[in-house]
């Protein structure tokens, strides 16, 4: 069943859903993943992205999402001279990437603290976006709904055990996806769920052996 935002698209600044909303969006989900302020940025357009990113304003709209900013606030056009006010170092440069959507950008952000994560998403079409890389690790993520990103070892039962402290919690999933690197190697759960997510359940799942890191991200 399509919603309102499906069919008419986001409440936005900029001419077009996909090369303005959609970019602030992955721009913004790239920020939520860092968790803090971010002081550099590398970021790579592809396809249709590539060829008309200056015209469209998907750079301003790239920038203003890595900013924290949303796709109907005013300062999206001048957000390039805000970032150089607020020291963020940024740069721009096209890619040849296969299999991807055209309108594909693949981010490369570095935080104060010197925490670093690559994101690549694609905006599909009236500002909705999917996430599909995250420290190249396969996600789809749309983020429309919160989600938990886990990063753990690959060992039996990791997704039992999450899914139970989940269903106890009276958590319901909405989407699941799980990448690896290899057998018994790092992986990565991605679980979209309907509602908001507690800060506790962050503390219980790292709790859990093997767990290597959780991340909450709030719908955006």
């Amino acid at each position: 069943m399509l919603g309102v935002f499906d069919i008419i698209g986001p409440i936005m600044i900029g001419p077009s859903s996909s090369h303005t909303a959609g970019a602030v969006r992955i721009g913004k989900y790239t920020y939520l993943v860092l968790g803090e302020r971010p002081v550099r940025a590398r970021i790579g357009f592809s396809g249709s992205f590539a060829k008309t990113y200056r015209g469209h304003g998907t750079d301003k709209a790239i920038i203003a999402g890595i900013l924290g900013m949303d796709t109907d606030d005013n300062r999206i056009c001048n957000s390039l001279e805000i970032a150089n006010e607020e020291r963020l170092n940024y740069t721009f440069e096209t890619l040849e990437l296969d299999g991807v959507h055209p309108n594909t950008v693949d981010i490369d952000l570095e935080g104060e603290s010197g925490r670093r994560v690559n994101v690549r998403g694609s905006s599909v079409g009236g500002g909705n976006i999917l996430i599909n890389k995250i420290n190249g690790a396969d996600v789809l993520i749309s983020g429309k709904s919160a989600a938990l990103i886990i990063t753990h070892l690959d060992m039996p039962g990791m997704v039992a055990k999450v899914s139970n402290i989940l269903g106890n919690k009276g958590i319901n999933i909405n989407k699941f996806s799980l990448s690896r690197e290899e057998k018994g190697g790092i992986a990565i759960m991605t679980i979209e769920i309907d509602g908001g997510i507690e800060p506790s359940i962050r503390r219980i799942i790292q709790d859990i052996p093997n767990i290597k890191s959780v991340s909450i991200l709030n719908a955006i």
